[in-house]
């Protein structure tokens, strides 16, 4: 499975399991809500270690981008609030970023 998806995967199971946390503590939504957002975050991780790199924190770091990115998304989607313009340049940023990191020629 290529990186690139496997983080979109990772990003959304993150995303996810924190925001049950959020709506159980922020939203007073039932603990079982608990329940899916821990098996969401057992799944980022999971994912996570699926990425084509021999290290991890160079994994995370590329995952940075495609996370910040998919909590506007996030924002946008769920949410209902419409990133503005400076959350689309900071993401742009970060995906640029991201991209440097995960494509540069690292030495082995």
């Amino acid at each position: 499975m290529p990186s690139v998806i496997i983080y979109i995967g990772a990003a959304m199971a993150e995303i996810a399991g924190c925001f049950a946390f959020w709506a159980w503590l922020r939203m007073a939504k039932s603990p079982l809500w608990l329940i899916p957002g821990c098996a969401s975050l057992v799944a980022f991780a999971y994912l996570l270690t699926r990425v084509d790199t021999a290290d991890a924190g160079r994994a995370y770091a590329a995952y940075g981008g495609i996370y910040i990115t998919a909590a506007l998304l996030w924002l946008w989607l769920a949410e209902g609030v419409r990133p503005d313009r400076w959350d689309l340049g900071g993401a742009s940023l970060c995906l640029a970023g991201a991209a440097v990191i995960f494509f540069g020629p690292h030495r082995l």
